[in-house]
């Protein structure tokens, strides 16, 4: 007796249920986050502190010793791959005689399952680090300071800035010119690390995994000084600018790696790593881009006290301002705009109100912080 069961009717309906799969499970990833969002104390204990901590030392420790970025090479094998799928689809012969609605509805079925894939794995190796508590509430920092609590802060950056300069340079008029290679400056970074974590556990660092990326050139038009990988754990730093702000962005990088996403708290962090190392360049490098965030917060709170400020610091400072003022001015294009564009939205999607501005937003952290703190 026929039971009205087709084999191949059944096959193609679980084969077109196969199509959809991926594509729902996107959804209900954006569906998770959003309701995640609200439950930071879960991410901090089972994510931020647990299941990730375990993640991250396992990539760095496999990755780490690698001579190149293996993130960078897969990255670049992305691309090539995404080169060859698109022009086979062209020559795909079932693809290209479907009516133009099914050809498009086949295609977008096959992008949004590779970014089904590549979301989850995004979230789930580093990127549900965006939605644990603020570092201001653990580290209870206020959020608040007038402009007498800037000005006072500034001050002291000067001075502290003006006396590393010096103490390097012998000369109030030289800018400061690091003697060590990139490769030495991230080893050094380490001890930076490490004194400031006998003060915060939570900033311990270990299984160094950070690299001179091979993108430099493209990082630079982008107008991006590092970035960190997420499917990696690699912290990757851009190789072709200014050596005396290097050793802070790598320590930028490596805020990433031990699960900040914030990029105000990562500032925040890797300013306080590097004044704390104990190499006399790396302190400076952190200052140094301190004081240049606090003088772009005070050109939109008051030009006049800018100027003051200026007539105060060391003309050998203010000549390492003007050499990274150079380097990014020849790389200036619409495509770091283009790419700002895109990475402001990239983090307001990702629980960055802020957006680009984030990165400024370390300045409300330190004023903070040292209130209570000796600089």
């Amino acid at each position: 007796m026929y039971d009205g069961f087709n084999p191949y009717f059944y096959a193609k309906s679980q084969a077109l249920k196969r199509k959809y799969l991926l594509p729902l499970f996107l959804v209900f990833q954006i569906v998770v986050l959003k309701i995640i969002r609200f439950f930071p104390e879960f991410i901090e204990r089972w994510y931020s502190n647990g299941l990730y901590v375990f993640i991250s030392n396992s990539l760095r420790i496999s990755l780490g010793k690698l001579p190149f970025s293996l993130g960078d090479v897969l990255y670049a094998l992305l691309i090539i791959w995404a080169i060859r799928w698109f022009w086979l689809l062209k020559k795909n012969k079932t693809i290209q005689s479907l009516a133009p609605r099914q050809k498009w509805k086949a295609i977008s079925l096959s992008i949004l399952s590779f970014l089904s894939i590549v979301y989850f794995l995004f979230h789930l190796l580093w990127g549900l680090n965006y939605y644990r508590e603020p570092l201001y509430e653990k580290m209870k920092i206020k959020r608040e300071y007038s402009d007498a609590d800037l000005a006072l802060f500034t001050q002291k950056l000067i001075a502290k800035t003006n006396a590393i300069q010096l103490g390097l340079m012998k000369d109030k008029n030289r800018k400061v010119v690091v003697p060590y290679s990139k490769s030495q400056l991230f080893e050094m970074n380490r001890n930076g690390y490490q004194n400031l974590a006998l003060e915060h556990s939570m900033f311990q660092y270990s299984h160094l995994s950070i690299k001179k990326s091979l993108f430099s050139i493209p990082l630079t038009y982008m107008g991006f000084g590092g970035y960190l990988n997420p499917f990696t754990n690699e912290a990757q730093v851009n190789g072709l600018g200014p050596l005396y702000s290097f050793p802070m962005t790598a320590n930028h990088e490596m805020a990433h790696q031990i699960g900040f996403a914030s990029e105000s708290e990562c500032n925040f962090i890797g300013f306080l790593a590097s004044i704390k190392n104990e190499d006399a360049y790396i302190q400076y490098s952190g200052y140094s881009l301190a004081l240049r965030y606090c003088l772009r917060n005070w050109q939109a709170r008051d030009e006049k006290k800018v100027a003051l400020f200026l007539k105060t610091i060391h003309p050998g400072i203010l000549a390492n301002f003007k050499e990274s003022e150079i380097f990014w001015k020849q790389y200036d294009t619409f495509i770091d705009k283009g790419f700002h564009i895109f990475y402001d939205n990239f983090l307001k999607m990702n629980q960055q109100k802020d957006g680009m501005e984030g990165y400024s937003k370390y300045v409300d952290l330190m004023v903070n912080y040292f209130k209570q703190h000796s600089l």
